[in-house]
């Protein structure tokens, strides 16, 4: 997995940043499919604003994005990282649901031949 990571109109702090890149690790354990992943953290004010994570997943095939709004970095990779678990876990059951139709067809197309005999 390649992370790439990227604070916006700032130098992030080594403890965001290390949080960050620990979260996107732990994303692992649910698709082992991840083949990059950008982290970009921004805010809106210099003063009292709300900061702003985003994360995108290079899957095989696709991109999966989720991006969150809080008062807090760490709170925000949080609440963007629980968005991609369930994202994974959709594309996962898609991804095997293909599958599974895929071996369908084939297990009938070998199965046809022989019954017509």
């Amino acid at each position: 997995m390649d992370i790439h990571f990227t604070a916006r109109k700032f130098k992030a702090h080594d403890a965001v940043k290390e949080h960050a890149l620990n979260a996107v690790k732990l994303l692992d354990k649910f698709y082992d499919g991840i083949v990059r992943v950008d982290i970009i953290l921004s805010y809106e004010r210099p003063t009292n604003s709300l900061k702003a994570a985003e994360i995108n997943l290079h899957v095989h095939g696709t991109i999966l994005s989720a991006k969150d709004k809080s008062e807090d970095f760490h709170k925000s990779i949080d609440l963007v990282i629980e968005k991609l678990e369930r994202q994974l876990s959709k594309y996962k059951t898609k991804v095997r649901m293909k599958n599974k139709k895929t071996l369908r067809r084939v297990k009938e197309e070998i199965t046809k031949p022989g019954d017509e005999e």
